[in-house]
């Protein structure tokens, strides 16, 4: 009896074990961004995508572990030629993704060389259609291109290219020193026209100056001439007042018997002295032909200042 019991609890134990085992291997656990490819039979049977999923043990394997995340690969080193006949070495970096695990799987045997050898022969089908100078100014337009062409050629293998980025592009030495000093003469050629543009632009600058100083040296002498002419208008004005005043205040004062006698005794005055200093400069005296000459003159004097009054 203790044998039967014995052999019994082998068995469940057994069985247990079996079971264990078997849940174990009907288990699957697939991490984010995976994807397991199932066959059963050695034949396709499903794709279990991140999360719990289960599998029939012994009959289902898994046949290929396909990550799902972005992959950036070296596209390694290779000799281009540019249109121009230019020999070139270049190498890059193709990012890609896989988008269908089961096109990755079976439409290729190995999508990361598939996709490396269709990057070095599409770019340097690229190059082919471009010349040198291009090649350095248009890396972006290359780039693209490179991506467009490498998609339509990968999409049966459930591949998608993401970007394409040239890290060297090494010409031969001779045309390295030839790019040098083509680059050395350029940067002469601008800083001669850099330095012609200086004088040029400083020669206008002094010529403006200049005439700046001679427009302003104008303006001012016009108008010191213009404030001098009015300065003289507004003197000669001033001095044909004070002569005006004048000869109306002797005016007013001669028409009075004070200022009769005063003009009389002023008249009387400068014919002494006038007689006097003919005198002086002659040696030839000429006497009066009456002692009252000077009377008479006074006379004569105040006769035409009469008369003149009376015409006012």
């Amino acid at each position: 009896m203790e044998e039967i019991l014995s052999y019994l609890l082998s068995v469940q134990t057994l069985v247990l074990v079996l079971a264990v085992f078997l849940l174990k291997s009907s288990i699957k656990f697939v991490p984010q961004n995976q994807a397991y490819v199932v066959e059963r039979f050695g034949k396709y049977q499903s794709t279990k995508e991140a999360g719990l999923n289960f599998i029939l043990p012994f009959i289902d394997r898994i046949s290929a572990d396909r990550t799902l995340k972005e992959q950036a690969v070296d596209v390694p080193e290779q000799s281009a030629i540019t249109k121009d006949n230019i020999s070139l070495r270049v190498d890059g970096v193709l990012y890609f993704r896989v988008l269908d695990p089961y096109k990755a799987t079976y439409g290729v045997e190995n999508y990361v060389f598939a996709v490396t050898q269709l990057a070095q022969t599409t770019m340097r089908s690229e190059l082919g259609k471009m010349e040198l100078d291009k090649t350095f100014e248009e890396r972006d337009v290359l780039n693209t291109n490179i991506v467009a062409s490498i998609n339509d050629a990968a999409g049966p293998w459930g591949i998608q290219v993401l970007r394409y980025e040239i890290k060297d592009i090494v010409p031969p030495q001779s045309v390295m020193e030839a790019m040098e000093a083509q680059m050395k003469a350029e940067r002469v050629k601008r800083a001669q026209i850099l330095e012609s543009e200086g004088d040029r632009q400083a020669a206008i600058n002094r010529a403006e100056g200049q005439k700046a100083s001679v427009v302003l040296a104008a303006e001012a002498d016009k108008e010191e001439q213009v404030l001098r002419a009015e300065g003289e208008a507004k003197a000669i004005v001033a001095v044909a007042s004070a002569q005006a005043e004048a000869l109306r205040q002797v005016g007013e004062a001669a028409n009075t018997e004070a200022g009769q006698k005063a003009i009389q005794l002023d008249l009387a005055t400068k014919a002494i002295e006038a007689k006097h200093a003919i005198a002086k400069e002659s040696s030839v005296v000429l006497l009066p032909d009456g002692a009252t000459e000077a009377s008479a003159v006074v006379a004569q004097a105040m006769t035409i200042i009469q008369k003149m009054s009376k015409g006012s």
